[in-house]
């Protein structure tokens, strides 16, 4: 009887998982093969349309073939809507360092230091990483809306039979005219954090102007600013590379569109991250900080 109640006894509870264990270690590996295969795709096309935009600029420029009013008018429109959002970003941004900063030098009585915070936190990483994202938000996803919409309506393969390079006709004109707006912008940030900055620490921690102005002086320099440039055009250049290529490759209708600005903006983002966080150690490495 014994034996017969042990025959009888109830499986195990995993027992019968076995093919559906197998499927999901099946679509595991499927997922880890295939996903880094991708990714490295992306990466490659997106290195190979950044080298024939940059090829075309150059040549552009030499042959003085530049379409100018495109990139003006692709230059306007991503500046309105980048333009404000960047003030608004500005003012909390440079109230928030002046708060934060105006209470620590408060303690322990350096009041003539709160400048040297706007002067460090702002130009140095604030004003940069502020406007990428507002290029990987705004502008990204405008770029990739627009050309999303050209390729679902099969605008871009039409262009193509007719000889016309989308490259040439469609993503030159706007890389070129993120590079005129990155400095605006970057610059904009800086003049409306510092000043939102300024006003507080003078007005409610009662720091005396030319000391703010003397500190800032002496921690910021023009190195940083001219990086802080760089880095905001940078920026501009990978955004644009991003948007363009996803909203090159885009399918599937206006569900197509909406990934494409989606996944724009997210790698973007990432984008901005990633070289910033190399360019301030390159900086760091062959300028380093020293009070002026």
């Amino acid at each position: 009887m014994a034996g017969h109640a042990a025959l009888d006894a109830p499986a195990p509870m995993f027992a019968g998982a076995g093919p559906a264990m197998d499927r999901a270690m099946e679509g595991v590996v499927t997922w880890v093969t295939t996903v880094p295969r991708n990714s490295l795709a992306t990466i490659g096309r997106a290195a190979q349309l950044a080298v024939q935009v940059i090829w075309y600029a150059i040549t552009g420029i030499a042959r003085m073939r530049i379409p100018v009013v495109e990139t003006l008018e692709q230059a306007w429109f991503l500046l309105t809507v980048t333009a404000l959002p960047a003030v608004l970003i500005a003012l909390p941004f440079g109230t928030e360092i002046s708060i934060q900063v105006g209470a620590v030098v408060n303690q322990v009585g350096a009041k003539s230091l709160a400048g040297a915070a706007s002067g460090i936190g702002v130009i140095s990483q604030g004003a940069p990483i502020a406007a990428g994202l507002l290029m990987g938000g705004a502008a990204a996803s405008a770029i990739a809306a627009d050309l999303g919409a050209r390729s679902i309506r099969e605008e871009i393969d039409a262009m193509r039979v007719m000889g016309v390079n989308p490259v040439q006709r469609l993503v030159l004109p706007r890389l070129l005219a993120i590079l005129l707006i990155a400095p605006i912008l970057c610059v904009v940030i800086v003049a409306s954090a510092v000043a939102a900055g300024f006003s507080l620490a003078v007005s409610i921690n009662g720091v005396i102007p030319g000391s703010f102005w003397q500190s800032f002086g002496a921690f910021a320099t023009t190195t940083d600013f001219y990086f802080a440039i760089l880095k905001t055009m940078l920026f501009g250049m990978e955004v644009v590379i991003i948007a363009s290529l996803r909203g090159l490759e885009a399918k599937g209708g206006p569900r197509g569109v909406a990934d494409a600005v989606n996944a724009s903006v997210v790698l973007g983002f990432i984008a901005v991250f990633i070289t910033n966080l190399l360019t301030t150690q390159i900086q760091s490495m062959f300028f380093p900080s020293a009070v002026g």
